[in-house]
């Protein structure tokens, strides 16, 4: 095998991409990020779980163009919400809902209460032409600020700050900073030392 293995990257989401393709550059010598076609449509998210979405993004985008995909998954789980928006969290306004109307809608469910704590999750899969699939996930854990604040990142970045850090939002946060503690860093590190096994396999071969 010559050169890095090639993977195309699922997602419609530039943002959420440039997140990924950060998190995996140390993996640039063996792994090259290739862009979704620009002809290909958005996949529709009928699954139940961040895991079935995921898995459904990945192998639509193998079949598409034949090369191995990568995809993934997130949902923010709000314990006062009984775990919404969830599995929804991307569409929780309404199908096509900006950053801004999904934070205004949390904002505004999480009007005077008290309990606020909740979790981000991603489920990051890489799906072969073979049939082979490989799955991780990652979590955080933080609370819902009252207000939004900081101007980086995206989604529901204003409004979260995770426990493990210094009291800033994600938003608040560098990139770099942010993929150090993030559910989709974690997700997709995890994912990265299960490929790192595979590919090595492969150019031995």
């Amino acid at each position: 095998m010559s050169g890095p293995a090639r993977f195309v990257l699922a997602t419609a989401n530039p943002d959420k991409a440039r997140d990924i393709e950060a998190i995996l550059a140390p993996l640039a010598d063996r792994l090259e990020l290739v862009d979704r076609p620009d002809d290909l449509g958005e996949v529709e998210e009928t699954g139940e779980t961040l895991e079935e979405n995921a898995l459904l993004k990945a192998r639509v985008l193998c079949q598409a163009t034949g090369l191995p995909a990568l995809a993934d998954d997130t949902g923010l789980e709000v314990d006062a919400l009984g775990g919404a928006p969830g599995v929804y969290s991307a569409r929780y306004a309404g199908e096509g809902a900006s950053y801004a109307a999904n934070v205004a809608k949390l904002s505004a469910e999480m009007e005077g209460r008290s309990d606020r704590r909740a979790r981000f999750t991603t489920v990051a899969v890489a799906v072969f032409p073979d049939g082979t699939e490989l799955l991780a996930s990652g979590s955080v854990a933080g609370r819902i600020l009252e207000e939004p604040r900081g101007g980086n990142g995206f989604g529901y970045d204003p409004v979260f700050c995770p426990d493990e850090g210094d009291g800033r939002s994600f938003a608040e946060m560098s990139r770099k900073e942010k993929n150090a503690l993030s559910h989709r860093g974690r997700a997709f590190r995890l994912l990265a030392e299960r490929l790192a096994g595979r590919l090595e396999a492969s150019a031995g071969s």
